[in-house]
């Protein structure tokens, strides 16, 4: 795998469109990390850090989130615009707006992993990682 944090989008992307309520992805320190940012924004209902049965390493429990009502998906999107192959890197200036600022974007400080709001605050550019709407 050359991209594990565009593995991690996709298995959370797959989850919602075939509307399960928990995925499990393999941890890594930058993985907890965007977990973390889309709970505290609201994105996922839980998540929870336990070691892999099958493994020696961690896996990340997520629960996703639903509309009560119309059974739709918090998370209407999950876009990776920094790849490996091609790295975005922007100042604060020019830190990106998502959905005219209902979306957020996950930057790479210097300071860790923060959302685009945070780290125009703090005057930080970065590697913007990922859009969320």
């Amino acid at each position: 795998m050359t991209d594990p944090i565009a593995d991690y989008l996709t298995r959370v992307r797959n989850a919602i469109s075939a509307n399960h309520r928990v995925v499990e992805v393999p941890a890594s320190k930058i993985k907890k990390e965007i977990t973390k940012i889309l709970f505290e924004k609201g994105y996922i209902l839980n998540y929870m850090f336990q070691a892999d049965p099958e493994g020696p390493g961690e896996v990340i429990k997520i629960a996703l989130k639903y509309d009560l009502g119309s059974k739709k998906p918090a998370i209407q999107a999950l876009k990776r615009i920094s790849r490996p192959g091609l790295r975005r890197y922007v100042g604060y200036k020019d830190l990106p707006r998502v959905l005219n600022g209902l979306g957020i974007a996950i930057v790479s400080t210097s300071r860790g992993l923060m959302t685009n709001k945070e780290a125009a605050d703090l005057k930080i550019g970065g590697e913007v990682l990922c859009y969320v709407y």
